[in-house]
């Protein structure tokens, strides 16, 4: 019964921003572990950002430290993925992955993100 809805994705110009969003369903996000992946052509799955349970520790690749943001709104059960500053090597697919305190795992579908001048 776990299941995503995923937005946010499209279309962007070099130095644009978007939000991705991955609204979950079946289990709780509050309690989860959020880890948001990328994958490109030719390249290998890239781990892009990390969000402990709490949210209170927060780590993020080197290709997008300083302008890329995680967090989550356990409210609507939602976990996102600020993106700013973007560049044509953030092109790729986007997954978010959520491991429950049952230590499960759940990855989106995938959201993609193409930045194009």
């Amino acid at each position: 019964q776990v299941h995503f809805v995923e937005s946010g994705g499209g279309l962007v110009q070099p130095g644009g921003s978007l939000r991705l969003s991955c609204g979950a369903t079946g289990f709780t996000v509050s309690s989860s572990v959020m880890r948001w992946y990328r994958q490109a052509p030719g390249k290998e799955r890239e781990l892009v950002a990390y969000s402990s349970r709490s949210g209170s520790t927060t780590n993020y690749g080197d290709s997008v430290k300083g302008r890329f943001t995680v967090s989550r709104d356990n409210a609507k059960n939602t976990g996102y993925l600020e993106m700013n500053s973007l560049k044509f090597e953030d092109t790729a697919v986007y997954l978010c992955n959520f491991r429950t305190s049952y230590e499960t795992e759940y990855w989106g579908r995938g959201i993609q993100v193409t930045v194009s001048s």
